[in-house]
C-alpha cells in the first residue's frame, strides 16, 4: 500500500487503492475481512493453477480438467461475488469515483476477470462432458456386448 516499506514494488498500485477502497488503506485500517479473506482464496486458487499445469502439462494426467475447472470456478465465483457485493452495497467501495474513471479502472478491469473464466470454464466443461459422453459411450457398448 502506498506508505509501505513495499510500496516501491507495486507504485501503480497507489491509484488503484484511490479507486477500489476495497483494497486501500482505508479498508485496512478499519480492520475489513475481505480483502485478507480473498487473499487467502487465491492462494489456494493459485495451487490449484500450478497442480492443473502439472498434471495437464507434465503428467498428462485425465485429472488435469477436472483441476483445472474447479480452479476456474473459484476465479469466476469470487469476482462475481465482488461485483454482487458492490451491487448490493450501494457501490460502497467504487461508488465515489465518476463514471469514466470507474469504467475505465474497475469495470474493464474487473469484466475480464468475468469474461476470460468464463470462456476457460466453457472449454474445460465442454472436455469433461465429451469425456464422460465417451466413457458413457464405451460402457454402454460393453455391458450390450456381455448381454448377447
Amino acid at each position: 500500500m502506498k506508505g509501505g516499506d513495499l510500496h516501491w514494488i507495486w507504485s501503480p498500485y497507489a491509484l488503484y487503492q484511490e479507486i477500489d477502497y476495497v483494497y486501500g488503506i482505508r479498508a485496512y485500517e478499519n480492520g475489513e475481512g475481505f480483502t485478507n479473506a480473498q487473499s487467502a482464496l487465491n492462494l489456494v486458487e493459485n495451487f490449484m493453477n500450478m497442480a492443473y499445469l502439472w498434471l495437464a502439462h507434465v503428467s498428462r494426467s485425465p485429472l488435469a480438467p477436472l483441476v483445472g475447472f474447479s480452479s476456474v470456478v473459484m476465479t469466476l465465483s469470487k469476482t462475481v461475488l465482488y461485483w454482487l457485493q458492490e451491487y448490493y452495497c450501494g457501490g460502497c467501495s467504487v461508488g465515489h469515483n465518476d463514471f469514466t474513471t470507474l469504467f475505465i479502472y474497475w469495470v474493464v478491469p474487473n469484466g475480464l476477470w468475468l469474461l476470460v473464466p468464463s470462456f476457460i470454464l466453457a472449454r474445460l466443461g465442454g472436455d469433461i462432458a465429451a469425456s464422460l459422453r465417451t466413457t458413457e459411450k464405451a460402457q454402454k457398448k460393453k455391458a450390450a456386448g456381455k448381454n448377447q
